[in-house]
């Protein structure tokens, strides 16, 4: 207090207003021609004594250049004569005309309005602290982007443009309010026009831009591979997999041990198949099908075991972390596993063997089921079918083994139709499929018929998952307290039930 006093004291009733003025709105620069206007002055000898004054507390410390000649309350300032200002913090929601919003982290009221001049150097996805206007009326909630916390972009894709001496990048996405500068060393034999991936290294104070350099040129815009990987890029997921990644993968050994197969139930001699598109690069589930002596089927659905060769804490498991997902674009699909893993040793390609999870079950000819079964597997695929093949059998046609795939139509019929009994819903759904031309670019579309060849394997696949889920749900279960992942789907609310019937 002594200290406020003591620098109150020495300054002028003229210099308290101006501070005043800055205290009102301490985030808002002006400058003397503002100020001037604000206090009524006029005179040319009036805004020259403004003009010194406003240089006067930048140099004392009391005010900051915001812009050339532009000043705002700095820290100092506003622990002297500003108010109590409250800071908020949150994530940045970037509109495509620079105006923002941030969603804040205390989830206290609604969203702050950020004005396209008040965004300091945030963009889109990233954490930030907001210093909160004072609220007039019953207006929304409005502030200033004083700091960014946490940077969540930092990689751009966009088209390079080298005009005038000046070398930028504009940004794909309409969110990227700003262009990203180049400087000359930081091309990287990047050409004016070509699609690249820009990092962003620095944003100095003062400047509208931040500065990057070209981290990877992709090409000439238009072309199929070009966006397709710009696609990838702008997601930020990784078309490659880390060198350690792939180093791991290469130690796993294609050829199963005779000591694993003891440990599994063994299905080697029973009839398996796989159904899946006929695009399909990787086969990751099968059925089988054989008579009991009781007159009864087993049938069996077993989903590739990924889990005996991917370890928790291996730099496979922890990439596949990151990834999440395999990723399906129109001409190509980028796994989340090493292609050694997802297309090879776990892929259930014919005439291989293969380590598997399986559920099994034992039912009669009108899908009751008798007794059911889930564990560690070996199995060895007899034919890999398509959905088209499958059907073709299905509507009278002949094909291999047509006598076990009618077998396998007829149980997944009638375990629909006990399924739709019990009052599931059925949603067929329309996918558009695309046809690619020589260079894998699109040049049609057509739908795709779900059809009872799909059916067939939905069926089984939704018996398999029911039972695993009841395995570890149900009270008395050997298994319940154990922590298990469910998909669980909230009951619908009854007016957008009524909406959509």
């Amino acid at each position: 207090m002594a200290k406020k006093k003591k620098i109150e004291n020495k300054l002028s009733t003229f210099t308290s207003v101006i501070l005043g003025i800055f205290a009102d709105e301490p985030f808002r620069p002006k400058n003397y021609k503002q100020v001037c206007k604000i206090m009524g002055i006029k005179d040319l000898a009036g805004k020259d004594v403004v003009y010194k004054l406003l240089i006067d507390l930048k140099d004392k410390g009391l005010l900051k250049e915001e812009r050339p000649y532009s000043y705002v309350m700095s820290a100092e300032g506003m622990a002297q004569f500003g108010p109590k200002t409250k800071y908020v913090e949150g994530t940045v929601e970037m509109k495509s005309t620079g105006k923002a919003y941030v969603i804040r982290d205390d989830e206290e009221g609604d969203d702050i309005f950020i004005a396209a001049n008040n965004t300091f150097k945030a963009l889109h996805g990233d954490r930030v602290r907001v210093a909160m206007f004072p609220k007039r009326n019953n207006s929304k909630p409005e502030g200033e982007i004083v700091e960014v916390l946490e940077r969540r972009h930092t990689d751009f894709v966009g088209i390079l443009n080298i005009s005038r001496g000046y070398v930028y990048v504009r940004p794909d996405v309409d969110w990227m309010p700003v262009d990203i500068f180049i400087p000359r060393g930081g091309l990287h034999r990047a050409k004016d026009g070509d699609k690249v991936i820009a990092h962003l290294v620095d944003w100095p104070d003062g400047s509208g831009n931040p500065f990057g350099e070209i981290t990877r040129v992709l090409g000439k815009p238009g072309e199929n591979d070009v966006e397709m990987e710009s696609i990838l890029a702008a997601h930020e997921y990784p078309i490659e997999f880390p060198k350690e990644v792939e180093k791991e993968a290469s130690k796993i050994p294609a050829k199963i041990g005779k000591d694993e197969i003891k440990k599994r139930r063994d299905f080697r001699k029973v009839f398996t198949i796989t159904i899946d598109p006929a695009d399909a690069k990787d086969f990751d589930d099968a059925i089988s099908l054989q008579q009991l002596p009781n007159g009864h089927w087993e049938v069996g659905v077993h989903i590739a075991d990924v889990s005996h060769y991917v370890r928790p804490g291996s730099a496979i498991d922890q990439e596949a972390l990151d990834r999440g997902t395999s990723v399906y674009l129109v001409d190509r699909t980028i796994p989340m596993l090493p292609e050694k893993l997802c297309n090879n040793v776990c892929s259930l390609r014919p005439d291989e063997e293969k380590l598997t999870f399986s559920a099994v079950f034992e039912m009669d000819d009108n899908a009751k089921i008798y007794d059911r079964w889930i564990g560690k597997t070996v199995i060895k695929s007899c034919r890999r079918y398509t959905y088209e093949e499958v059907q073709a059998m299905i509507d009278g046609g002949e094909g291999d083994y047509k006598t076990e795939i009618l077998k396998f139509n007829d149980l997944a019929t009638k375990l629909r139709e006990q399924r739709m009994a019990l009052g599931s819903i059925n949603f067929h759904t329309e996918e558009v499929k695309f046809v690619l031309d020589e260079n894998k670019k699109p040049i049609d579309t057509y739908v795709r018929v779900q059809n009872e060849s799909h059916e067939l394997i939905e069926d089984f696949m939704l018996l398999a998952n029911r039972t695993v889920a009841e395995t570890f749900g149900k009270p008395e279960s050997k298994w319940h307290n154990h922590t298990f992942v469910y998909r669980i789907h909230d009951e619908p609310n009854p007016e957008k039930l009524n909406k959509f019937v």
